[in-house]
């Protein structure tokens, strides 16, 4: 008798774990944490991170989900990323967030689109990301980012009429906000002059030689930051007498380290500047302080990366498509995704008919070679 009551015991509690087993949406991170973009992918995943523990659960459909992050690192390399996707499609996720850098999430945007699960971009800039119909994103686009704020910056503020641009060969990114500079910089009756290097190039100094020796005023290296970390470096043993320019991607304190206690004036165009939220600020930085972590991979200190904003708003994004879904399902998710709208830190976020997000700015900032900390310019609207 007392085997059966511990038998009929044992089962009920079986019932009652099972009765009570959470319901689980996985969100899929597919981000660089190694590789020359590694550094960047891990400022943008700790906005997610901070996002998700902030707001580990969401209610779709009537219930409430716990909400996991599953991570897979694409390497920052095209060849790596496919696979790095099709591991994400392996874990059955519903949403996927990334990547930082565009050529990645070009690479892995048909694996995506062959399982049916919507893919929202972060900060890849490079308009041909959402080609893909399962390719929503919340950052800028390259024509604007080069040609309507960058090559107007060079031209009107900055005073240049000839600009060296430099160029990771075979990157995406890289290459698309050189064309667009390009063309809106000539367009202002500026002149160019295009050049690039091959992937694990360390030595710049020729490049450097090249752009003083055509009289650049402006030096643009919308490089990552591995690259402009080294660039800014040997500038600085040089004494060049150019600007340095570049896009969202040198927006880093790793980027600004490298810079402080140098002679290199540097500007970038990005998505956010710390002290826009004075109280959002200081929670990130709390969080970053109380996890060691954390802290390293955001570089050493607790400066905020604009990336890390953008990161913290995309899961947002992603939670407000799940709930207008009111499922998991991803087909559902991808359905629901051209009607969400969203106030978040970097702004309000909305989509266009490609999936585009409708951003009208961009912040300018600069690098205070003393401190080492990056100072807010301007904010650069479309007309």
């Amino acid at each position: 008798m007392k085997k059966v009551i511990a038998l009929v015991l044992a089962m009920m509690l079986v019932l009652c774990a099972a009765g009570m087993a959470e319901n689980v949406v996985r969100i899929g991170v597919f981000e660089p944490s190694t590789g020359d973009s590694g550094a960047g992918g891990k400022q943008e995943m700790l906005g997610m991170q901070y996002a998700n523990q902030e707001t580990p659960t969401v209610e779709i459909g009537g219930e409430e989900y716990k909400v996991e992050l599953v991570y897979a690192d694409n390497g920052s390399d095209a060849t790596k990323a496919p696979s790095a996707a099709n591991d994400l499609v392996s874990k059955d996720v519903s949403v996927v967030l990334g990547s930082y850098g565009s050529s990645v999430s070009k690479a892995g945007a048909p694996i995506f689109e062959q399982a049916g699960i919507p893919a929202i971009g972060v900060t890849c800039t490079n308009p041909q990301v959402t080609d893909s119909p399962n390719y929503w994103r919340i950052c800028f686009t390259d024509p604007f980012q080069g040609g309507t704020v960058l090559a107007s910056l060079a031209y009107n503020t900055l005073g240049a009429t000839t600009v060296y641009a430099l160029a990771e060969a075979g990157n995406d990114y890289d290459a698309g906000l050189v064309n667009y500079f390009t063309e809106a910089f000539e367009a202002l009756g500026g002149t160019v002059i295009p050049d690039s290097f091959a992937t694990g190039n360390s030595d710049f100094t020729g490049l450097l030689n090249n752009a003083t020796g055509y009289g650049a005023q402006v030096l643009f290296c919308p490089v990552s930051i591995a690259y402009s970390t080294q660039i800014i470096q040997q500038a600085a043993s040089q004494g060049v007498a150019f600007t340095l320019l570049g896009g969202d991607t040198l927006d880093s304190n790793v980027v600004a380290n490298a810079a402080k206690d140098t002679n290199v004036t540097l500007y970038v165009s990005t998505f956010y500047q710390e002290g826009a939220n004075a109280e959002f600020d200081q929670n990130f930085k709390d969080w970053l302080n109380a996890n060691p972590e954390m802290l390293t991979n955001n570089g050493g200190n607790d400066m905020i990366s604009a990336v890390s904003i953008m990161g913290y708003d995309a899961y947002y994004v992603a939670l407000e498509a799940l709930k207008a879904a009111g499922s998991t399902a991803p087909a559902d998710v991808m359905a629901a995704l051209p009607s969400v709208v969203y106030d978040g830190v970097s702004g309000h976020i909305e989509f266009d008919e490609k999936g585009d997000a409708k951003r009208d700015s961009a912040v300018i900032k600069t690098v205070n070679t003393e401190t080492g900390e990056w100072e807010f310019v301007t904010e650069q609207k479309v007309d």
